[in-house]
Formats: structure tokens, sequence, C-alpha cells
């Protein structure tokens, strides 16, 4: 069963600091709700052609490590016109694909998340939670949060069915108002996975850049030489990742 291979199991044993029986309830929690929501062992790309269509995400190329880039256009994404299930169904699909390029030998991938053109009508606090908990690492960190900002992970919590995949998310033209969603979302995420977003001043772009992705793998937007492709145009078998 491609779920229970060992690097998998690896993966789940560090993201509980090694101890057998929590990392053995985890993964546990994983295999029934994988099932529930990929029964067929995939996201069908019917259930999310909204999500789909409005480009927000993008393949790339690779990083000097060898991981696979993913690049996030949060500006295309819109609170009113979104639908928390097909959403999140689109996050599975969003995950399954990136992971399903990673190659052996390698675990993770890296992202790169454009916030340009960021505004109050893309702030969808409940949608970044939602995101953040199915892929992080650790249980929630909830405590002396505002009730309201609490009932929105009530339905969630405890998830974390990506554990030790992201490697690194470079967050770029990052707004002033932007920070004032992060504030928000930042609790929720749990230390581990704090430490691998890291905030990208204008100044330092391109060195930072460099450092991590070569000019033939880094997207031609931002000066390389390697076309994006829309996560709907990225042709590949499903599969099932971890």
């Amino acid at each position: 069963m491609q779920e229970a291979d060992n690097l998998t199991l690896r993966r789940f044993l560090r993201a509980r600091d090694h101890d057998v029986n929590k990392a053995a309830a985890m993964f546990v929690k994983f295999l029934k709700w994988r099932r529930e929501v990929a029964p067929d062992g995939f996201v069908p790309e019917a259930q999310i052609r909204r999500e789909l269509s409005q480009d927000k995400v993008c393949i790339g190329g690779v990083d000097r490590a060898g991981r696979p880039v993913l690049v996030a256009f949060p500006n295309r994404h819109y609170s009113a016109n979104r639908d928390m299930a097909e959403f999140k169904s689109f996050i599975v699909y969003l995950f399954d694909k990136i992971c399903a390029r990673i190659p052996r030998g390698q675990e993770k991938f890296l992202a790169i998340v454009d916030i340009k053109g960021w505004g109050y009508s893309n702030c969808d606090i409940r949608a970044y939670i939602a995101a953040i908990e199915i892929m992080q690492a650790s249980h929630l960190c909830c405590a002396n949060q505002p009730h309201a900002l609490l009932s929105i992970s009530s339905n969630t919590q405890n998830k974390n069915y990506y554990p030790e995949r992201l490697g690194k998310a470079l967050m770029i033209h990052v707004p002033y108002i932007f920070m004032k969603a992060w504030k928000m979302i930042y609790p929720f995420i749990d230390n581990n996975t704090r430490d691998k977003f890291v905030f990208v001043d204008d100044k330092n772009l391109q060195q930072t850049l460099q450092r991590e992705v070569d000019e033939s793998q880094l997207p031609e937007f931002l000066g390389g030489k390697m076309p994006l492709v829309p996560l709907k145009d990225y042709v590949q078998q499903p599969a099932q990742a971890v």
C-alpha cells in the first residue's frame, strides 16, 4: 500500500518527535481521512473545476536542493466566491500533485507565494487556516486565542495530513495590509511550520531567490527562464501522495 511506505512512516514519526504511539494514531487518522476525501485515490478535477480555473497555483521548476517549486498567487483567491468544501478538496489535489513531483531522495517542496496585489477582497482567514492545518506537521497551538478564531479551527483540529512535506515558503511582494491577516493566522501555525515561512524584503528578493533557485529553474516573471504551468494544465497521472 503506497500510503504505508517506509518514507511516509518516517515522516509521521518525525512529526511526532519519534513517539511511536502518537505517530501511529496520527497515521491511522490520516488513512481514515484519505479514504473519505479521495475514495478513488485522488481528487477528480471535476470536483474542483472552479478552483482550478482561477490559476491561483502554478507548477515551476526545481530548487538547488532538487525540491519541486510551487508558485501561489493569493491575489487570485476571492473569499466571496469560495466554497469551503471545494477549496479543501483543491488543497488535497494541490498537495498530491506537488508531492508526486518530489524525486526519490528528497521529501519536500519549495513554495514561492507572491502576494503582490493582495487586498481585502482576497482575505480569507478560514481558508488559509484550513489549508495550513491540512499541511502542517504538528497539532494546533490555540491557547489564548479569541473565541471567534478558535471556532474556525474547531472542526479541523488535529488533521495535519502532509507532515514534513513543506521545505520552505518564500513570501514575496508582501503588502502591509497582508500582515494584518497574517497576525490572525500565525497563532494557528505550529512552531515547526512557522519557521518555514520566510518573508522576503523586496530589496533582498533577487539575492534570496537566486540562493534558493538557479536562474534556469526560476519563474520567468521573477527574472528566470522557467515558464510556469497552471495547475489545471499540469499533466500527471493521479497519484496517492502524502
